[in-house]
C-alpha cells in the first residue's frame, strides 16, 4: 500500500512537513519517500478494524514540558501507563502536538494533532495519534496542565 503523502498546510512555513526533508540530513526521507508523514489518509486506503487488539492502562506520572521549537512534547519521569496490541506491551514515554495537524483525513488538515510514542521491553514503538478540532475541551489535554 502507498500512501499519499500530505500537503503542508502552513503555506509559507520554513519548519512545515513540505520542508522536513530539507532540515536535517537525517530527514531526507521525507522528501523523497513514499511511506512515512505526513500521511493522507484516504477513505481508498484506509480500512477501520473494529476488534479487542489494543487496550489502554494510563495513569498519572511526573513529567516534564518542553517546547522543541516545531512542537511541545511531555516526556515522562515514571510509569505513566501503557497500552496492549496483541498482548504485547507499550509504555508511554512521551506525546507530543503538532499544530495544524501533520496528518490529513482525505485532505483535510485538522487544528491540532497528537502523537503518543509508546515502547515495548523489545525496543518496537507504536505511535497513536489523535486529531482535534477546535470544539468541546477534551479530557486527556485538561489533565496535562
Amino acid at each position: 500500500m502507498i500512501l499519499e503523502k500530505a500537503t503542508d498546510s502552513r503555506k509559507g512555513s520554513e519548519k512545515g512537513p513540505a520542508e522536513w526533508g530539507k532540515l536535517n540530513p537525517q530527514w531526507k526521507v521525507c522528501s523523497t519517500g513514499k511511506f512515512q508523514s505526513p500521511i493522507d489518509l484516504t477513505d481508498e486506503r484506509v480500512s477501520l478494524i473494529h476488534d479487542q487488539a489494543l487496550s489502554k492502562h494510563y495513569k498519572p506520572a511526573l513529567a516534564v514540558i518542553q517546547s522543541r521549537g516545531h512542537d511541545v512534547m511531555v516526556s515522562w519521569k515514571e510509569d505513566a501507563g501503557k497500552i496492549t496490541i496483541h498482548q504485547t506491551d507499550y509504555k508511554l514515554v512521551q506525546c507530543h502536538w503538532h499544530s495544524p495537524s501533520e496528518h490529513t483525513i482525505n485532505g483535510t488538515s485538522y487544528d491540532l494533532e497528537l502523537h503518543m510514542v509508546h515502547t515495548s521491553d523489545s525496543g518496537k514503538t507504536a505511535v497513536v495519534g489523535v486529531l482535534y478540532k477546535l470544539g468541546e475541551p477534551d479530557e486527556f489535554l485538561t489533565k496535562v496542565y
